[in-house]
């Protein structure tokens, strides 16, 4: 067996290749929770803020992606959620209650 070749591409190779996506580019999505719509979009998480996933309650730190959903027919900035993808994924299935260390506070 041989080495394998790193090929340089000509600059013809690189003008027909599509674009890549920029920076922290992200798609968006309709996606049906509650029988409502809701717009899905996923982020790489390159803000240097913290935000509080609601299905498990559980902080978000810089630098994680993760999913910010709000609903379709809503669209402000106080409606949008930040959800871990995990969390996302599983939120049909998460009991409706939220389960809070020992040490946290009852509302």
């Amino acid at each position: 067996m041989s080495p394998r070749r790193n090929r340089i591409k000509s600059a013809a190779d690189r003008d027909q290749a599509e674009p890549a996506a920029p920076l922290g580019g992200s798609m968006r999505r309709t996606e049906n929770y509650r029988g409502e719509d809701w717009v899905v979009q996923t982020v790489a998480g390159t803000a240097g803020r913290h935000y509080r996933c609601p299905g498990c309650d559980q902080e978000i730190p810089p630098g994680v992606g993760h999913v910010v959903a709000w609903p379709s027919h809503g669209a402000g900035v106080d409606d949008r959620r930040h959800w871990h993808r995990a969390c996302w994924g599983a939120r049909e299935r998460r009991a409706s209650n939220l389960l809070r260390g020992r040490g946290a506070p009852r509302y």
